[in-house]
């Protein structure tokens, strides 16, 4: 029997289970596919909540702290695994932006660096954007990951560790209550039991609380995205316009995203996404008009109410635990929001003030 049995082996999952295991503790994780199969692999990769001074104070302060820890885990993976995330710190562009204003006091209060550029310096830096943009916000320190590498590094950080068992391709059906007391789960090949039980299933996770009669409101936002061939150099940081952003990539490509559709649990992409995406990218970077897209495809986000998640114990049921609900910031909040579990976990002091993410008070009975 494992010290903590975790479901989901998302980024937010395999965060969690290294945190545990390098403080000491004896880790399960279980996926009903492989890790870093669905939102984790879905994403963009930016580093930073899309217009940040748009999300709540609770936000920020995951951010901030997980902005800063990214260096440090990109290095440690690489050093553990041989595979690099491909974390780049270029910078980001936002151009026409209407709340500009709201933007630089968010920055001053918040102590981000965040400045206004004019064309001279945002067309020096990208000189392949549309023509026409007079001026830009520019933050320096956002940086982007290239999420599917990051998920494949981080599962084999868990795969060389004595302490750690991966179980993947084993859904959940049930979880395993006695009394008020969760022991574990069952899944399609038996039963899994631990000390403790965290839930990081992602869109999922709602869902999977249903049968103890609680609301938690977790769910699913279908984002489409594509992906250009393009050549290295087209695009060289992370551009946002309009809600959309491009994404460039160490070996030239272009990712464009992303779509937020509210279809339940339907993951299909759509002709109708496609030439919006397309669209959007051309009105971006317009050579990327010339290069092949090499993918399109969708997954789900975790939404939640401002997309603050929730973090911490499962009221009602002893050593049962949620991480989830993240929204489209699964990516950039993962590291804080791992950390301030496992503080809570293991006893330490935690990294920032986890009333905001308690479920008291934000889980009502079905």
């Amino acid at each position: 029997m494992s010290d903590y049995l975790i479901v989901g082996g998302g980024v937010i999952g395999m965060m969690m289970a290294r945190e545990l295991a390098i403080a000491g503790a004896d880790v399960t994780l279980v996926d009903r596919l492989g890790c870093a199969e669905e939102s984790s692999w879905a994403g963009g990769g930016i580093v930073s909540p899309l217009y940040p001074w748009r999300y709540k104070d609770p936000v920020t302060a995951l951010a901030t702290w997980s902005q800063s820890s990214y260096v440090l885990l990109a290095q440690e993976l690489i050093e553990e695994t041989g595979f690099d995330p491909e974390l780049r710190q270029k910078g980001m562009f936002m151009v026409s932006v209407e709340d500009a204003d709201d933007a630089r006091a968010w920055a001053a209060k918040h102590h981000r660096p965040l400045t206004t550029v004019d064309a001279d310096f945002l067309y020096q830096k990208e000189p392949h954007l549309k023509e026409g943009f007079g001026e830009a916000l520019w933050m320096p320190e956002v940086g982007s990951i290239r999420n599917p590498r990051l998920g494949r590094s981080l599962r084999e950080s868990l795969m060389v560790r004595d302490n750690v068992t991966v179980l993947e391709h084993q859904p959940l059906e049930s979880l395993i209550i006695e009394g008020e007391q969760v022991k574990g789960i069952v899944t399609n090949k038996g039963e899994l039991r631990a000390d403790k039980t965290i839930l990081a299933a992602g869109s999922w996770s709602g869902e999977l609380l249903k049968p103890l009669g609680l609301n938690v409101p977790v769910a699913p936002v279908r984002g489409q995205m594509m992906l250009f061939k393009a050549k290295p150099g087209l695009v060289n940081r992370v551009v946002l316009m309009d809600g959309r952003y491009v994404i460039p990539r160490n070996d030239g490509r272009v990712l464009v995203g992303s779509t937020l559709e509210h279809t339940g649990f339907v993951k299909e992409t759509s002709q109708e996404a496609r030439d919006s995406l397309f669209a959007t990218a051309i009105n971006i970077v317009p050579e990327l008009a010339d290069y092949p897209i090499e993918h399109h495809w969708a997954g789900l986000r975790p939404g939640s109410p401002e997309g603050i998640p929730y973090i911490g114990e499962v009221p009602g049921y002893e050593n049962l635990y949620l991480n989830a609900g993240h929204f489209r910031n699964g990516l950039v909040l993962a590291p804080a929001s791992t950390r301030l579990l496992a503080d809570q976990l293991l006893g330490r002091k935690p990294i920032i003030d986890p009333a905001p993410y308690e479920l008291d008070g934000r889980v009502e009975p079905l």
